[in-house]
């Protein structure tokens, strides 16, 4: 969920001027543009000197257009009603003209309309050209507008370019030439709306102006960094755009690359434009580039199959999506390592993970730093101190920043344990959600180019990415599907951290542990001690979890997947399945493993220490009483 706040009283209106959409009758104007603006205008953010003029293929007339846009706005707006004064006041600005892409006449009722519209409202001079189109038509558009006179406007002109920008390096590199055939470099800004996410710009924020963590952002104090996107939806309609893409390219190359260049950059000497873009392109200039034979040991791909959504219905396996290709070889999952070779992070890397069809969905970057073990076994502490801080940000659907900690329990003894410091977007400002275009297209308005990518940053992002998509190419995957929906991904992404000694951090919220029918009803203050306890632990059908006899002390609560219960003459005593858990008897009552657990299908858990089940078990009585009476249950049924 994106935020934008409500404009302070000192904030200005953007800039006069006309917003013109080639592509006006598409899905990105109903479903995000329109609903922006009227963000924009409830928070007296555009001016009265302000205007849309759409060109679509639809044969529409201007009254027509708003007619559909009204319709659709309660649909698509972000807000809890549509507000009717100001939608009347953004649709008055609405107008339309119908025209083809191919038509230079239409190119030139176009530039006729918009100087009219112009001059109505006072904007002439500040003209935003917003291509939401495919790729494929950039070039035919841009020798229009050129032939049109839109390249000659007088005043400001900026031409705004939706991603995908191109579907390899070749072709963005050839999209930048024909752009620049027409335009000025700082008449380009290409948009990635992840850039519009307020918790994104808070990264540079708070880089900026929490002085106590600058010392700290170095490879001598951070282990490493992890990126991830996950999505719990499939591709559903999007199957014929996503078959030719694939993840690497929908969201790898721009919006983890642009998260990653936030966090990982040297802070620029100011908020200019300028150094700003600098600082993020020397930084992806500074990734060390893959060699052919890197990417197997250093990437993962995936695609999911059948499994189930996250509120337990089925969910279909990829190559079952409509207008998919049932034989695709499109990764719909892939994790990275990279690193960054220069002075500040020599060593450590950075794990870029996203996929569809997965059992979480949310975008989050994790800074694990270094333990101080020395200090920590000082004074007998190495246990918890072990493990290092982690500072967390969450960019989606949660946002905000959070720090994990240890700090010693209330009581005489002087134990460790975990705790974290939260700062949520939502219990902090007074927020309306927004879509993220809010602030990109004001900025555009202004002239700020600060949040849109220069042509260098894209060519050097894909730079990046093509070993990857050359060697997958040169390649076939011969495993797909190598994860079922609704799961955490394939197996190997955790054996990538694995091989380094890490594991991936899968950030949990209420939502996710709510799941479980033992937590649907917790409070949270139950939830808050438990997010920050677990671990995650992945396991293969026929892999052992626990075996009679053992003496370990963890408790496991079952994600996806179904394990057997076996005694030790190897009959079965139970089936485990989603939502449930097994352990308690153990840890509570401090005795051996009375059977063995193992999976029967793949599974994914998460793992509770003794440690930290007894703390919640005593701090929480409630609880204590519900695992104590499963636990006697289970006890009596197997005859105890």
């Amino acid at each position: 969920m994106t935020h934008h706040p409500r404009a302070p009283s000192t904030a200005q209106p953007a800039a006069a001027g006309v917003l013109v959409i080639l592509g006006a009758s598409g899905d990105l104007t109903k479903r995000l543009l329109m609903p922006a603006l009227l963000n924009l205008a409830c928070d007296r953010l555009l001016p009265e000197g302000f205007a849309v003029v759409g060109m679509g293929r639809d044969e529409l007339s201007t009254e027509e257009f708003r007619a559909r846009l009204r319709g659709e706005i309660a649909t698509f707006c972000t807000r809890p009603n549509v507000d009717p004064e100001r939608w009347s006041w953004l649709e008055s600005r609405i107008h339309y003209l119908a025209g083809e892409f191919d038509d230079g006449e239409a190119f030139a009722r176009l530039r006729r309309r918009v100087d009219e519209v112009a001059a109505e409202v006072g904007a002439t001079g500040n003209t935003l050209l917003y291509l939401a189109i495919s790729p494929d038509f950039f070039a035919l558009v841009n020798r229009q507008l050129d032939a049109a006179g839109f390249t000659r406007l007088p005043g400001a002109k900026r031409i705004i370019v939706e991603k995908p920008f191109g579907r390899d390096l070749a072709s963005a590199r050839a999209l930048n030439q024909s752009l620049l055939a027409h335009w000025p470099e700082e008449e380009i800004y290409r948009i990635d709306h992840y850039l519009g996410k307020e918790t994104v710009q808070n990264l540079l924020a708070f880089r900026l102006a929490n002085g106590m963590f600058a010392p700290l952002w170095n490879a001598r104090c951070i282990d490493h960094i992890q990126i991830s996107a996950t999505e719990t939806v499939g591709v559903e309609t999007r199957g014929g755009y996503y078959d030719r893409t694939g993840v690497v390219r929908d969201m790898i190359q721009n919006h983890l690359l642009q998260m990653m260049a936030y966090v990982c950059m040297e802070l620029p000497t100011s908020l200019d434009p300028v150094a700003v873009r600098d600082a993020k392109s020397a930084l992806l200039a500074s990734v060390r580039r893959m060699e052919k034979g890197d990417v197997a040991e250093a990437c993962v791909r995936g695609q999911y199959g059948a499994g189930k959504k996250a509120d337990g219905s089925a969910a279909v396996a990829y190559s079952a999506e409509p207008a998919v290709d049932p034989q695709s070889s499109t990764e719909t999952f892939a994790a990275l390592r990279l690193h960054v070779d220069n002075d500040r992070f020599e060593g450590m890397p950075v794990y870029l993970r996203s996929g569809k069809s997965l059992w979480k969905r949310g975008t989050e970057i994790v800074v694990q730093f270094r333990p101080d073990t020395t200090a920590a076994a000082g004074v007998g502490l190495a246990g918890g101190a072990a493990e290092g801080n982690l500072l967390v940000f969450h960019i989606q659907p949660f946002q905000g920043v959070e720090i994990r900690m240890q700090a010693k329990r209330p009581g005489p003894m002087f134990t460790l344990q975990r705790a974290g410091m939260r700062f949520d977007y939502a219990d902090t400002f007074d927020a309306a959600r927004g879509t993220g275009y809010e602030v990109l297209l004001s900025s555009a308005l202004n002239g700020d180019p600060t949040l849109f990518s220069r042509t260098d940053f894209v060519e050097t992002a894909w730079e990046i990415v093509q070993p990857v998509l050359d060697a997958w190419a040169a390649t076939p995957a011969d495993d797909f599907p190598n994860y079922a929906a609704g799961t955490w991904g394939p197996r190997a992404a955790s054996d990538l951290l694995a091989r380094d000694g890490r594991h991936w951090h899968e950030i949990l919220n209420r939502d996710v542990l709510a799941r479980t029918a033992f937590f649907a009803e917790a409070p949270a203050l139950v939830l808050n001690n438990l997010l920050p306890a677990f671990r995650p632990l992945a396991a293969e059908a026929g892999e052992t979890i626990v075996a009679a006899g053992a003496h370990d002390d963890e408790m496991y609560f079952v994600c996806r997947g179904e394990l057997e219960a076996i005694d030790g003459e190897g009959a079965r005593l139970g089936v485990l399945r989603e939502g449930e858990f097994f352990g308690e008897m153990a840890v509570l009552f401090d005795q051996p493993r009375a059977a063995t657990v193992r999976a029967t299908t793949p599974c994914d858990l998460l793992v509770l220490d003794g440690d930290e089940f007894r703390r919640i078990v005593n701090d929480f009585p409630a609880v204590a009483a519900e695992f104590r009476r499963i636990a006697a249950g289970r006890r009596s049924a197997n005859g105890e």
